[in-house]
């Protein structure tokens, strides 16, 4: 991975907490001991953290910002290193209230993605967008229907009218979806006009409505609303 975008992970792992310790850091974003000390000597350049004694490091505080545009999607396999520990969390918060016997639908996005690993062993129908889902396969006892449609390489996601179509015709007891951004008491946002479309559709096609979003999302608008925080169920690492 070239050195700005390991920076750009490293800074957002550091900033999700008060305290970072560069042993944590290594293990959780798989970097080894040397480059993250020579990349935190970067940051701390450049004036975005602080190291401090034991081996720790700490960032360095702003004023809480107004909700801010997200204005472009970052690639997923960028995505997968940043707050993997809390995406992951919220996996098995998720993964925890699908019960033998249900149809779910998964969305597409790191977050939904790291469900799956948390299913196979469940007697369930799992339908997905989400095609990384074949990274996990075959599964356990867990039945997967895979969307048709067009595929989104940036996204790892399948949507557009064939998509749309398939999930009109379905019902779920439950649905986790992810988004790009949320504004407390406000909207739920993403970035295409046909990730909206699916993720709305299967609002309406499901019992219940799950939302996989953690906190750095908070306070973060993209081009498209789906709907309001308060028609889900957040579900976030704290």
């Amino acid at each position: 991975m070239v050195p700005e975008l390991r920076q750009e992970a490293i800074l957002a792992s550091v900033r999700s907490r008060d305290i970072s310790y560069i042993k944590d850091l290594a293990e959780e974003l798989n970097i080894s001991l040397s480059t993250i000390r020579r990349d935190i000597a970067a940051l701390e350049e450049a004036g975005t953290v602080i190291s401090m004694r034991g081996g720790a490091v700490k960032p360095v505080i702003a004023e809480e910002p107004a909700p801010a545009a997200v204005t472009e999607e970052a690639p997923v396999v960028k995505k997968r290193l940043i707050r993997s520990a809390e995406k992951d969390l919220i996996a098995k918060k998720a993964a925890a209230l699908v019960s033998d016997g249900d149809v779910i639908y998964i969305d597409s996005g790191t977050t939904c993605s790291c469900m799956f690993q948390y299913l196979s062993a469940k007697d369930i129908i799992i339908v997905t967008s989400n095609y990384e889902v074949l990274d996990f396969m075959p599964m356990q006892k867990a039945k997967v229907i895979m969307l048709g449609g067009e595929i989104s390489n940036d996204l790892h996601s399948i949507n557009g009218p064939l998509t749309e179509k398939s999930i009109a015709d379905m019902h779920f007891n439950k649905a986790f979806i992810g988004a790009n951004g949320y504004i407390p008491d406000g909207g739920v946002f993403t970035h295409t006009e046909r990730e909206a479309r699916k993720k709305v559709l299967v609002k309406e096609h499901s019992d219940k409505n799950y939302l996989l979003m953690d906190t750095s999302k908070k306070n973060q608008y993209a081009f498209q609303k789906l709907f309001n925080v308060r028609d889900v169920e957040l579900i976030t690492e704290e």
